[in-house]
């Protein structure tokens, strides 16, 4: 299979799995961002790049929303939402995230392959992203990528399908998200 035959079959992929996410969850996540008085977004390895773009138009759009971790990230709080994102569900520095926000009273939403997981049973919202999980275990779900690709690239869409519905429920232009951009480059 050719380059070009490879990405038509990703993107056959990423309609197919798109469609089976739920409407109803991604709804409450952006009334659940809107909300909030700060967003912060935690995710790891390439989950977590995902992340952080999120965590840019945010920001971009005015937000008060930080990257876990970053040196520059201000403290969680009651009226705070923690958007964390994990294929698995099970990754160790992520559940003690979700704890410690619960723990504070916090708002714990989790985008995943796995809403039964330990980080889905912490979290008052799990988006389920039906993907192939990344190694072991069977699935109905069927992908040509290696690994976590096919999840990670709808964490990415999924994202800037939220960024895109906040900017209309807060009838925001892109326009507007240029002043916000880094000049300093």
């Amino acid at each position: 299979m050719t380059t070009v035959k490879y990405a038509a079959e990703i993107v056959k992929e990423l309609n197919r799995t798109v469609d089976l996410i739920t409407e109803e969850e991604t709804e409450v996540l952006v009334d659940r961002i809107l909300e909030a008085k700060k967003v912060f977004v935690a995710g790891a390895g390439r989950s977590g790049f995902m992340a952080k773009s999120f965590v840019m138009r945010l920001m971009h759009m005015g937000f008060n929303a930080y990257v876990v971790g970053e040196t520059v990230t201000p403290s969680l709080e009651k009226d705070d939402i923690l958007i964390i994102a994990s294929g698995s569900g099970e990754t160790k520095s992520l559940v003690s995230m979700a704890e410690k926000a619960k723990n504070l009273d916090a708002t714990v939403a989790v985008v995943t392959i796995s809403p039964d997981s330990t980080i889905g049973k912490l979290s008052d919202l799990a988006i389920k992203i039906p993907a192939k999980p990344k190694a072991g275990e069977d699935s109905e779900y069927k992908t040509i990528q290696p690994m976590g690709s096919l999840f990670e690239q709808t964490l990415l869409l999924l994202f800037d399908a939220v960024i895109l519905r906040v900017m209309n429920k807060k009838g925001l232009e892109s326009g507007v998200m240029y002043g916000r951009h880094a000049n300093l480059e």
